[in-house]
């Protein structure tokens, strides 16, 4: 007998069975009686409905539109800026080099008075602005505090960087514009945070993306702006391939490729090492790049807490006067070296790659020389581009020692182990060193250097360069958080 057949034989007046039977009745029917195939092809077609909604919604949805549209714009200013701060630093340089060429001593007023002023003007009105940029944009990303993310990273903190920036270039320093197109960039991504744009993206996950933005749009190296977004950015928390981070490094990316075109920054380098000839070079240049670049990056550390001594309490207490200092200082090994040493060091690491000028055996050093006195100077620059000029300085004189015509391979070699010990990021290294040479012959030798100095570089200092910089800065950060709430400044919600 079926199922239905019973319920048919159940009787249904409620005056033989009573109300409790009826109810019995009722329940049974409806909840043991199986669909049919048309309730089936309901159900089926409500959750293909429903799926569809969630699918296709944001598709349709203005308010999605919207914040893509931002995103991508912003991205693209991010571009821009750091394209136009390239072109400016240019221009920069180019007017030095006409100053010094005039007279030679020129430098010795131009420098001291242009480290100066900007010292004195980011100390004063933009503190956020002094050094590299790199650290304050790692804290900014370890706070959760948005006020304290304000005092790292806002538009107007960018546009008094590039500023800065191509002053201390204008003077001579010895200083790079990788670190603050990193601010830059994230500056212009995390001014999209919070809830007035409809919460586009998590604070962390836009300061990330405008880092990487800011390194792929500088040198054009869409890669090495992704690794130093999951190495450099992300080494406390893990990275999630967002897509922030990705339409960030490809709008900045075409930013760059509609305005400057194709370009590679050191342009083709068609040097290569042969095997097994070649390990001998790639061994000696990452133990010395990453021996050499791990202990001037503890002298970076050491030196961004205080300078011992008179010199420390002079620096402390006349910030200015000692910046006039470290400018003197930079305008005479200037000299010493025939100008060898300012600015960036692109234009003789550039010769030194096409082997149409080597360099003296005594450039790294004299290099990080005036790259160090930049830094304890404070004023605003980053360390980056200047580092691989002193690696370049490194591989050259290492070149030497080697047998055969292999310099400019390990020139190239020199660059990714010295920056690879200063940063302890590998990955990021040889990657950004290979897009810029545009080199992949090279990329194994260049890889096994790079891991080789990150080894040696372990051993001589175990912490990361702008992981260990950036803690002083978001402490400094929370103190002009906490002193601006005790004297009655409030800031909105970035």
């Amino acid at each position: 007998m079926d199922f239905r057949d019973i319920v048919a034989e159940t009787p249904a007046d409620p005056n033989k069975t009573g109300s409790c039977g009826s109810q019995l009745q009722q329940a049974i029917v409806s909840s043991k009686l199986p669909p049919t195939d048309a309730k089936r092809s309901t159900r089926t077609f409500q959750q293909i409905v429903r799926s569809g909604r969630r699918y296709t919604n944001p598709l349709i949805s203005v308010g999605h539109w919207r914040r893509r549209a931002l995103l991508v714009g912003a991205a693209l200013l991010a571009g821009l800026i750091a394209i136009l701060f390239a072109i400016g630093a240019e221009h920069a340089i180019e007017f030095h080099t006409r100053i010094i060429s005039t007279s030679p001593w020129l430098s010795l007023l131009v420098a001291p008075a242009g480290f100066a002023a900007m010292a004195w003007v980011a100390g004063r009105f933009f503190p956020a602005t002094q050094g590299s940029g790199i650290p304050q944009t790692i804290a900014a990303s370890l706070s959760p505090d948005a006020e304290v993310r304000g005092r790292l990273l806002s538009l107007k903190i960018a546009a008094a960087k590039v500023i800065l920036t191509l002053g201390g270039l204008l003077s001579g320093a010895s200083i790079g514009r990788e670190g603050p197109s990193v601010q830059i960039g994230a500056s212009v991504m995390h001014a999209l945070a919070g809830r007035r744009f409809g919460r586009i993206a998590s604070s962390r996950n836009l300061i990330v993306a405008g880092s990487g933005a800011g390194i792929a749009a500088a040198f054009n190296t869409p890669l090495g702006g992704i690794m130093f977004a999951i190495e450099e950015m992300c080494r406390h928390h893990a990275f999630r391939a967002n897509s922030a981070t990705l339409t960030a490094v490809i709008f900045a990316g075409l930013m760059s490729l509609g305005i400057l075109g194709n370009y590679t920054y050191f342009g083709r380098t068609p040097a290569a090492l042969g095997w097994p000839g070649g390990i001998w070079p790639v061994l000696m240049c990452g133990a010395a790049g990453g021996i050499l670049g791990g202990m001037f990056s503890r002298l970076l550390v050491a030196s961004a807490r205080g300078l011992p001594g008179r010199v420390g309490d002079f620096a402390a207490e006349r910030p200015i006067a000692f910046a006039a200092g470290c400018g003197l200082a930079t305008a005479i090994v200037g000299l010493v070296t025939g100008g060898a040493t300012y600015a960036t060091g692109y234009a003789e690491s550039k010769a030194a790659l096409e082997g149409s000028a080597p360099l003296p055996f005594y450039f790294f050093a004299a290099k990080m020389l005036v790259l160090w006195l930049a830094f304890v100077s404070r004023i605003p620059g980053g360390i980056f581009a200047p580092a691989l000029a002193v690696g370049a300085g490194l591989g050259s004189a290492l070149a030497g020692l080697s047998p055969g015509d292999a310099a400019p391979a390990l020139v190239i070699l020199g660059m990714v182990a010295f920056l690879a010990g200063m940063t302890l990021a590998p990955i990021t290294s040889f990657v950004i060193v290979m897009e810029m040479t545009a080199n992949h012959e090279m990329l194994i030798p260049l890889m096994a250097a790079s891991v080789i100095a990150y080894g040696f570089s372990r051993s001589v200092s175990p912490r990361a360069l702008y992981d260990t910089l950036a803690i002083p800065a978001l402490e400094r950060a929370q103190a002009q958080v906490v002193h601006g709430s005790a004297g009655g400044e409030k800031r909105s919600e970035p």
